[in-house]
């Protein structure tokens, strides 16, 4: 990561504090997740089932820089009844501190044991808690792609999250060139070391001699390094790319740049080299759109906006412990429903299997009440 994205990540002022403030009070204001019945049902006359929604229990959640992730995730642990441990990079130490000092001091006045939230501070006490299998229920590891693959090679608790946030934008034929540019520039300069950032922008053939020349002059205003394929070179001043450009997260203000022929080209090129994160289109073609987001393996796929909207906050989640790339739910920004789980209630008078099996088997009503 380099030192302007990690100033990025690190930096705690007015605004990130005012949002991070917004996001508890969000957080607070929704349903609360714990003890809702999923399924309410009478499997036979007195024999009554209930699917209800309970904690995970305790979380353990690793994350460099970013201490702002702080507020985020000790709101929806305390929301969903689990308890956490948060482990922030040494980068960050004092600014974790400072902040587990306040959420600690709120949870005392409003009576919640202020040790459902705890924070290490040392590398030796984040291998401990990797070990913690009989008592620590998830893992979730915010960080660099090498950092989440050492997390996940070194533990037995399951693991949500990430290892890679390498997006990407296509431009379709059939896109309004204004608005790509607007949501070109806003994918890759809102925020270029977040992980919903673009890294590659894949142009459709037959508009890339228009478009590309107003975007490349849109995205160097913004001091972007382009890198693109021979073709993208030809038509803008950029950096000749390599292959490994098309599989680098630069979580900084590089784009690489590639002319596609079709769809489906832009589509293969996502499905080889994405991270099934977020992928976008841009194109007024509703039939090109579809098929798109139909055939893009990814948490999140847009239509005509910007990459950056994959956020818990902006979703109205209220905030988000990460997003999982993973297939298996939960996916994409995880908030309050990914840290819940459920259990099955029975409850009978004295019945037995026995009764619904063998030639006089009797029937279940399974009537939903």
């Amino acid at each position: 990561m380099g030192s302007r994205s990690l100033y990025g990540r690190l930096k705690l002022d007015a605004d990130k504090l005012k949002g991070a403030i917004a996001g508890v009070r969000d957080v607070g204001r929704l349903p609360d997740p714990i003890g809702a019945m999923q399924i309410h049902r009478e499997l036979d006359d007195g024999l009554v089932l209930q699917r209800v929604s309970c904690p995970l229990g305790v979380l353990g959640v690793i994350f460099e820089a970013r201490p702002d992730v702080v507020v985020q995730i000790a709101s929806l642990a305390i929301k969903s009844g689990n308890g956490v441990i948060l482990k922030g990079g040494k980068e960050a130490v004092r600014s974790c501190e400072a902040l587990v000092k306040a959420i600690h001091q709120g949870l005392a006045q409003v009576g919640i044991n202020p040790a459902v939230v705890r924070l290490l501070t040392t590398r030796e006490e984040t291998l401990e808690l990797l070990r913690l299998d009989q008592y620590v229920d998830l893992i979730i590891p915010r960080g660099s792609n090498s950092f989440v693959r050492f997390v996940q090679e070194n533990t037995r608790i399951p693991v949500l999250g990430h290892a890679d946030g390498i997006c990407h934008l296509y431009v379709d034929q059939g896109a309004d060139l204004e608005k790509a540019v607007t949501i070109a520039v806003d994918a890759k300069t809102q925020y270029p070391s977040a992980c919903n950032t673009i890294e590659t922008l894949l142009v459709h053939r037959a508009v890339a001699a228009a478009f590309l020349p107003q975007v490349a002059a849109a995205l160097q205003a913004k001091e972007v390094e382009l890198r693109g394929d021979q073709s993208t070179c030809e038509l803008i001043d950029a950096i000749a790319a390599t292959a490994a450009d098309w599989s680098t997260e630069y979580s900084d203000l590089i784009l690489s740049i590639k002319i596609v022929e079709s769809l489906t080209e832009a589509v293969e090129h996502i499905n080889t080299y994405g991270s099934r994160h977020t992928e976008a289109i841009v194109t007024e073609d509703l039939q090109a759109a579809a098929e798109f987001m139909a055939q893009v393996d990814a948490a999140g796929v847009f239509h005509n906006c910007s990459t950056r909207f994959a956020d818990g906050f902006r979703y109205g989640f209220g905030a988000e412990v990460g997003i999982s790339t993973q297939k298996m739910p939960p996916r994409g920004p995880v908030g309050l429903e990914g840290l819940v789980t459920y259990k099955y209630m029975l409850v009978g008078d004295g019945h037995v299997v026995a009764t619904y099996s063998g030639a006089a088997a009797k029937s279940f009503a399974h009537r939903d009440l």
